[in-house]
């Protein structure tokens, strides 16, 4: 009678763990929107709880169909980090390739996994490993390899599958957030940044350029007669035009610069950490593929476009914000007001003719 009492208590202190685990999750899920903290939190109870040498979160890369290591702990972590493992290769890659948990407490018994003990003797002697999903799709695979705890327990597989839960939870708030905030700073039309963004990264980009005396520089570019193209074939046409001009300028960009719908038909590009000189030549590869791209061609209309285009540097032509946009914006304007389809560099004046590169 003794014992029975005794395995009652353990079992209702064991059921009372599971219940203040489920609240420590449950509480770091609605106390920050920070991801990683939040899934290391969750990771952290089911290590304790499970005990497995190493564990590991892997997310899906929807675009490469790949899982990637997002968290690992354990024997050859650091290896893991870079490993990128294709969709339906391997144990983790089955796993988010059907959507089906695969739970191995013994792999000596398997016979899939004979030719990998030949390989590796001692290495891995139980493997779990479980879909992290949000109704019919995968967004990751949790991991773990020789755990200590018995899966088939009562309510041990269930925790697992909560906590399993939990991730997704956190995942899909996560989401939610960064699309967002993805809105918020992006043009519905062309998919480049707003001017409201453009403003927040020009006060970023002064503060470090300033502090470490670097150079930066801001571009203006505005459509000449752009008018004529919604005049003549309506603003629906106008909008798609816009949205290929942005395509066009993204190509153009090198990785750290940023492309903005400033309003209209007016674009901007910030080019952190970028000298005049070299500015300018990009900004020349910009005027050229602008002048020899065609437009809306899907729909026989084979356009073509030129631009005015104005270059400043930070801090040489202007040390602030307001200062650099007022300088950029003039070149822009002294272009728009005399040739047309050309570039003004402050302290340069004019670099190019209808004709080709000016002197």
């Amino acid at each position: 009678m003794k014992r029975a009492f005794g395995a009652k208590e353990e079992h209702e202190n064991r059921q009372l763990g599971d219940l203040r685990v489920f609240h420590d999750v449950a509480r770091a899920l609605t106390s920050t929107l920070e991801l990683n903290s939040i899934l290391h939190g969750i990771m952290d109870q089911m290590a304790q709880f499970f005990g497995p040498e190493t564990w590991s979160l892997m997310m899906v890369d929807e675009a490469k169909k790949e899982l990637y290591y997002a968290i690992t702990v354990g024997a050859n972590a650091d290896e893991m980090r870079h490993v990128r493992i294709p969709l339906g290769v391997g144990i983790a890659g089955w796993v988010a390739a059907n959507g089906s948990p695969l739970i191995v407490p013994d792999v000596a018994k398997d016979a899939r996994y004979a030719s990998f003990l030949r390989d590796n003797p001692g290495t891995l002697q139980s493997i779990a490993c479980l879909p992290v999903r949000s109704g019919e799709k995968i967004l990751g695979v949790i991991q773990l390899l020789n755990y200590k705890q018995d899966l088939y327990e009562e309510n041990a597989i269930s925790f697992l599958y909560v906590l399993c839960d939990f991730a997704a939870i956190a995942i899909q708030n996560a989401n939610s957030v960064a699309k967002i905030h993805e809105l918020s700073i992006t043009d519905d039309c062309t998919g480049l940044f707003n001017a409201r963004h453009l403003y927040r990264m020009l006060e970023d980009e002064i503060r470090s350029a300033g502090a470490a005396q670097e150079s930066f520089s801001l571009l203006f570019m505005d459509l000449d007669r752009f008018k004529q193209v919604n005049d003549t074939h309506g603003h629906l046409v106008g909008s798609r035009l816009l949205a290929e001009v942005g395509a066009v300028l993204r190509s153009c960009l090198q990785p750290r610069d940023a492309a903005f719908r400033y309003g209209g038909d007016e674009f901007v590009v910030l080019m952190p950490q970028t000298d005049k000189n070299t500015a300018i030549q990009i900004t020349e590869k910009m005027y050229r593929t602008l002048n020899e791209s065609r437009f809306i061609q899907d729909e026989g209309l084979n356009l073509q476009l030129n631009a005015s285009f104005g270059l400043a540097t930070f801090p040489e032509d202007g040390d602030s914000m307001h200062g650099i946009i007022r300088s950029a914006d003039n070149m822009m304007y002294e272009v728009k007001n005399t040739t047309r389809n050309n570039i003004a560099v402050a302290r340069h004046g004019l670099l190019y003719q209808r004709d080709g590169l000016a002197g």
